[in-house]
C-alpha cells in the first residue's frame, strides 16, 4: 500500500493515509515522499473528503473508517484494481509470484531493465538498494509487479494478483501460506492457476522446474509459452527451455555461470549469498530476455545488483559482532537465509533470533518443521509472547540447549547481549519491526557501525 501511494504521488495526486504500528523503511519512504500519515483507522480520516479511498486488505468491517466510508457514498477501490486501471492497463507486466523471493527477484528484474536504459515502473514489496524506493510509474511499456496471491479486500477476496494480467510472469516456488486465507496448499494452487489463465497465448511464464506443486499449476491448463529455471538442470526438461547455474563446489552463491539448455551465455559475481537467490537470479534474467534484454547485459546488471533492504541486510557491527535484518518468516526461507550465511561465515558462530510474526506462523501451523529450519544455528533465540496460541519450548526441544525463549523484548534483549561475543553473527529474522531489536541490541553491545 505505501509503494501504491508512491506511484499515485509521482502521478500528481494528493495522497495520505492511515495505518497502525508503521516502521521503517516504508515510513520514511512515506515522509520522504511527503505523504501524510496518521496512525488509526478513524472515521476522522475521510475529512477532509477525499475523491477516491484506496482500501488495503489490512482494513475490514467494523472499522470506524470503513463504516463511515459505506455510509458516505465515497468512490473505494481496491490497491490491485486501482492501480491495474490507472497504471497497467497500457503496460507490459512483468509480475513475480511465489511463496518465496518475489521481492527480491522482483528487484533483480527491474534493475536489469533499469541498466537496460527502459526505465521501468515497478512496485515491490521492499526497498530495492538500486533505487532507495519500493515504487514508481516509470516509462511505458515495461513494469515489474511483485504479485502477491494474499486476498485483496474486504470486500474483494480474489488473490491480488489477477488483476495484474502479466504478459510475462515468474513463478518461484509454490507452499502453503497464509493459512489465515486458505484452508490447503490445493487452495493456494488454484489461485495460481487463475494467474496462469490471464497470460496471452504470446507471453511467457518462467517457472522453477524444480517444484512439483508448480508443475500441477501448470498440469490443470497453460496457454502461453514456458521456460524453466532450475540451478541443478543444465538442460531442456520436457518441451521447456532451460535455465540453470555452474556453481563450483561449496560455493555461497556470490559467483556462477548462467546457462540456457546447457550454452553458456553469461557469468554473475555479485555480493549476494545463496542458492535460492541463484534460482532468484535465474528467473530474473530469464524474464528479462523475453522483455529484449539479452542475457549477458542482464548478468552484468546483476554485478551491480545492490540486493534489497531486510533481506540479509548488514544493519551494524558493535563490539565484533555482526547485526543482520532479514525478512524471513517461512521454515523454508528461515532455512535457506541460515543455509547461504553458514557457507560466507564457515564456523563462525551464528546466533538466530526469530519473531513468529505472520498469521500462518502465529496459528502455529509451522511448528513440526521450525527447529529443523534453524538447526544450522548455533543458538536460537525465539520471541514467544504469552498470546502465542502453541507451545514455543516444546517446538524447539529438537534443538536442546541451543534453543531459547524470550516473553518480552527486554528480557530478549538481554538474553542476546550476554550470549554474543566478539567475531559472532546474529540474524534477527521477521516480517514486521520486531519492536526495534536492531537499533537496541547494536546500542547495547556498545555503539554501533551501521552498515546502511
Amino acid at each position: 500500500m505505501g509503494g501504491i501511494a508512491a506511484i499515485a504521488r509521482g502521478a500528481g495526486h494528493r495522497v495520505s493515509g492511515s495505518d497502525r504500528n508503521v516502521y521503517p523503511p516504508m515510513s520514511t519512504q512515506l515522509a520522504a515522499l511527503g505523504i501524510e500519515l496518521t496512525q488509526g483507522y478513524g472515521a476522522e480520516q475521510l475529512e477532509p473528503r477525499p475523491d477516491v479511498v484506496v482500501v488495503g486488505n489490512v482494513c475490514s468491517r467494523g472499522m470506524p473508517v470503513i463504516e463511515a466510508l459505506l455510509e458516505s457514498g465515497i468512490r473505494y477501490q481496491s490497491g490491485p484494481e486501482w492501480l491495474a486501471r490507472e497504471v497497467l492497463a497500457d503496460r507490459w507486466v512483468l509480475a513475480v509470484a511465489g511463496t518465496h523471493g518475489k521481492t527480491t527477484t522482483a528487484a533483480m528484474l527491474a534493475w536489469i531493465l533499469e541498466h537496460a536504459g527502459l526505465s521501468p515502473g515497478f512496485l515491490i514489496g521492499g526497498i530495492p538498494g538500486n533505487f532507495n524506493l519500493s515504487a514508481r510509474v516509470g516509462n511505458a511499456p515495461f513494469f515489474v509487479i511483485e504479485a502477491d496471491e494474499y486476498d485483496t479486500a474486504f470486500f474483494d477476496k480474489r488473490a491480488k494478483f489477477v488483476h495484474y494480467r502479466p504478459r510475462t510472469l515468474v513463478l518461484n516456488n509454490l507452499e502453503f501460506d497464509h493459512a489465515d486465507i486458505y484452508p490447503d496448499l490445493a487452495s493456494i494452487e488454484r489461485q495460481f492457476h487463475h494467474l496462469v489463465r490471464t497470460v496471452p497465448g504470446s507471453g511467457r511464464i518462467l517457472v522453477n522446474g524444480a517444484d512439483a506443486n508448480l508443475a500441477r499449476v501448470l498440469g490443470m491448463g497453460c496457454w502461453s509459452g514456458v521456460e524453466h529455471f532450475a540451478r541443478d538442470t543444465p538442460h531442456q526438461t520436457g518441451d521447456y527451455p532451460c535455465w540453470s547455474a555452474r556453481l563450483v563446489a561449496g560455493s555461497d552463491g556470490s559467483a556462477f555461470g548462467v546457462l540456457l539448455n546447457g550454452q553458456p551465455c553469461g557469468e554473475v559475481r555479485w555480493p549476494l549469498i545463496g542458492m535460492h537467490n541463484v534460482d532468484n537470479a535465474l528467473a530474473a534474467i530469464g524474464a528479462a530476455r523475453h522483455a529484449g534484454v539479452p542475457p549477458e547485459h542482464a548478468c552484468k546488471a546483476l554485478e551491480r545488483f545492490a540486493g534489497v533492504r531486510r533481506r540479509m541486510e548488514l544493519r551494524g557491527q558493535a563490539a565484533g559482532v555482526n547485526v543482520y535484518d532479514d525478512f524471513a518468516h517461512h521454515p523454508t526461507a528461515i532455512a535457506t537465509t541460515l543455509e547461504g550465511l553458514r557457507r560466507r561465515v564457515g564456523r563462525e558462530r551464528i546466533v538466530a533470533v526469530l519473531e513468529p510474526r505472520s498469521n500462518t506462523m502465529r496459528a502455529g501451523v509451522h511448528t513440526d518443521t521450525l527447529a529443523e529450519s534453524l538447526g544450522s544455528a548455533d543458538s536460537v533465540w525465539l520471541y514467544a509472547p504469552a498470546d502465542l496460541g502453541w507451545d514455543a519450548a516444546a517446538a524447539l526441544a529438537p534443538l536442546g540447549p541451543r534453543a531459547h525463549l524470550a516473553r518480552d523484548f527486554d528480557s530478549l534483549l538481554a538474553g542476546l547481549t550476554r550470549d554474543l561475543h566478539a567475531g559472532d553473527h546474529a540474524l534477527l529474522m521477521s516480517n514486521g519491526g520486531f519492536g526495534g531489536l536492531h537499533e537496541r541490541l547494536l546500542a547495547a553491545l556498545g555503539g554501533s557501525t551501521v552498515a546502511r
